[in-house]
């Protein structure tokens, strides 16, 4: 019997991969549902192709082309948020792959969760914004929550046959360093779009991409891991690491340490939580240690990249402060996508932003929500 599956984000990179990895599972997976923001037409040639029983796309203006173009009677086109909460919710998946950008995510994982669909998480936003509400969420409904992101999947992998906490010494995060990992800090004035854009490793979107080059996207991960494996901030650490080879690192107190390996591929950690116990077989690149010949690490300089110091402040603050966090970095880097602001004001308007904020409420969902207005709203006047 097939496993149903939604995918929410379908036609960003996350997503057209998610897409690859159901063609080649054939006949293990059936696609009921179907999102995208604004990407009418790849989105319409993919309700073509796989006929999921919902599709929705994000932008409402945008609902009367979809459908003009789909032909695909048993395909229900939903436009909007609720739209994309329905797909999430109602499309009869088993599993739900959540790879829309940003906070725009929470609600439609939230629902999935709650309805009791096993999530395979690529959207690091919500357990950064809403961690503690995610996790109890998942715990009531009896949901799993599986990661995608290449780093967190790699821990999941070290951390089978789930040990105790106090055996577990260090969590180590490898990064890839971005483009600017060499560059003298005297230069960061000078990094233009294009520069910041071209990841030397892996190939994204430009949110997570810029992202990838200010360090953030480590910060994230970092909070992200607190909340996914109950690991302290104290025992989470980042190593750079070039050549994206080892995707994480597990240390144990008797001095034992556990690594995840594999080639660039996000094919791979979107299978293994698509099949999750079982492992399946991927037609992949494979990883030739002989031909790699040899593995980097370095700390990262948090002199440079100081995003990843304001993550750690945030998270061990806690309460809405990562929401506040990830809603600052969002309007950030959008101004720095949209040529607004300089590459280097990124971290000085997240720094300017919590450091006004005060909460005036606790970790609800509509706490969350709340600070996260705030939050863009700040983050979009304040001058870097």
């Amino acid at each position: 019997m097939s496993k149903k599956i939604a995918i929410l984000g379908s036609t960003g990179s996350i997503g057209v991969s998610t897409l690859k990895v159901v063609q080649k599972l054939k006949p293990s997976f059936q696609v009921v549902g179907l999102t995208a923001n604004r990407n009418v037409k790849i989105l319409a040639q993919q309700i073509k192709t796989f006929k999921p029983k919902l599709a929705a796309i994000m932008d409402e203006s945008l609902v009367a082309e979809l459908k003009s173009l789909v032909k695909v009677t048993s395909t229900k086109i939903l436009g909007g948020e609720e739209g994309v909460i329905a797909v999430s919710g109602e499309s009869g998946a088993d599993m739900v792959l959540t790879a829309i950008v940003g906070a725009a995510g929470l609600k439609p994982t939230l629902t999935a969760i709650q309805k009791g669909k096993d999530i395979a998480l690529a959207n690091k936003e919500t357990m950064v914004m809403a961690g503690e509400v995610v996790t109890k969420a998942a715990k009531k409904s009896g949901s799993k929550i599986l990661p995608v992101d290449s780093e967190h999947c790699a821990v999941f992998q070290c951390l089978a046959g789930e040990p105790p906490l106090h055996e577990i010494h260090k969590v180590i995060l490898t990064a890839s360093g971005g483009p600017f990992r060499n560059l003298d800090q005297k230069q960061f004035h000078k990094i233009t779009l294009k520069q910041a854009l071209n990841h030397p490793t892996w190939r994204m979107g430009p949110k997570i991409t810029i992202d990838s080059a200010t360090l953030m996207n480590k910060g994230l991960e970092v909070i992200e891991a607190h909340f996914l494996f109950n690991i302290p901030f104290e025992k989470i650490d980042i190593v750079i690491h070039p050549e994206s080879i080892v995707h994480s690192l597990v240390e144990f107190i008797d001095g034992s340490v556990l690594a995840q390996l594999g080639t660039t591929d996000m094919q791979i950690p979107i299978q293994y939580a698509m099949t999750y116990p079982a492992r399946a077989n991927a037609p992949v690149k494979r990883l030739d240690l002989c031909q790699t010949a040899q593995l980097n690490f370095q700390k990262p300089d948090l002199k440079k990249f100081q995003c990843v110091n304001l993550a750690y402040e945030a998270g061990k603050k806690g309460g809405t402060f990562p929401a506040v966090l990830n809603a600052a970095n969002e309007v950030a880097v959008s101004r720095f996508l949209n040529g607004e602001i300089a590459f280097i004001s990124i971290p000085k308007i997240i720094d300017k932003v919590l450091t006004k904020y005060r909460p005036l409420t606790n970790g609800t969902l509509d706490g969350i929500l709340l600070a996260d207005r705030w939050a863009r709203a700040e983050a979009a006047r304040v001058v870097g």
